[in-house]
C-alpha cells in the first residue's frame, strides 16, 4: 500500500490545530488523545511533540486528570470580558470579508481594520476597536492586502527612462 501524503504539511497542520482549538468538543477530544498517548506509555515531552502541544500542558492534563478524571479534561470558565461578537455575527463578518467593501456600502477598496471596525459599528452596533479589527482579520484567516503603486503596474520601458542609471537617461 502506498503511503498516504499532505501536500503543504505545515499548512494543515496550522489549520488543524487551529480547528481544534476552535471548538468546546474539539479541545476536549484533543485532551482524551493525550491522555489516551500517555496513558498508553508516551512520555508527555513525546506526547507534546506529537500533538503540537507544551510538554507543561500535556503534564497538567495529566494531572488534572488522575485529580478529577474526565470532569478534569473539560475547559473551565475562562476568565475576562465577555466576547462581544456571537458566532453567527462573526460568520456574517467572514462572509462579508469576501466581498468588497464597496459591495457592501462602504467607500473605500480593501478591507483594513479601520473599515472593518466601521462596518460592524454600522451593521450590528458594536464598537470595536482597529487593533482588535486586525486580529479578527487573522483569527479568520485573512490577510491585510495593501494596493500597489500605479509604477508597479505601469509600461517597463517607460520605467526605464526614468531611472537614474539607465541607458535611456544617459543618452
Amino acid at each position: 500500500m502506498k503511503a498516504s501524503k499532505i501536500t503543504d504539511r505545515e499548512n494543515v497542520i496550522f489549520i488543524l490545530q487551529d480547528e481544534i482549538r476552535r471548538t468546546y468538543e474539539a479541545r476536549y477530544d484533543h485532551r482524551l488523545h493525550a491522555i489516551l498517548l500517555v496513558a498508553q506509555g508516551m512520555s508527555s515531552r513525546r506526547t507534546a511533540q506529537f500533538l503540537g502541544d507544551s510538554p507543561r500542558t500535556i503534564a497538567y492534563w495529566v494531572q488534572r486528570f488522575e485529580a478529577e478524571g474526565l470532569a478534569g479534561l473539560a475547559d473551565a470558565d475562562r476568565p475576562g470580558r465577555p466576547r462581544r461578537l456571537d458566532q453567527e455575527q462573526i460568520y456574517h463578518i467572514e462572509k462579508a470579508l469576501r466581498r468588497s467593501p464597496l459591495d457592501l456600502g462602504l467607500s473605500v477598496n480593501l478591507w483594513d481594520g479601520k473599515t472593518l471596525s466601521a462596518y460592524v459599528k454600522q451593521q450590528f452596533e458594536i464598537q470595536l476597536g482597529v487593533r482588535q479589527c486586525q486580529r479578527l482579520f487573522r483569527q479568520l484567516g485573512f490577510r491585510l492586502r495593501k494596493p500597489r503603486s500605479k509604477i508597479a503596474h505601469s509600461d517597463p520601458s517607460q520605467k526605464e527612462t526614468f531611472k537614474k542609471n539607465s541607458k535611456a537617461h544617459k543618452g
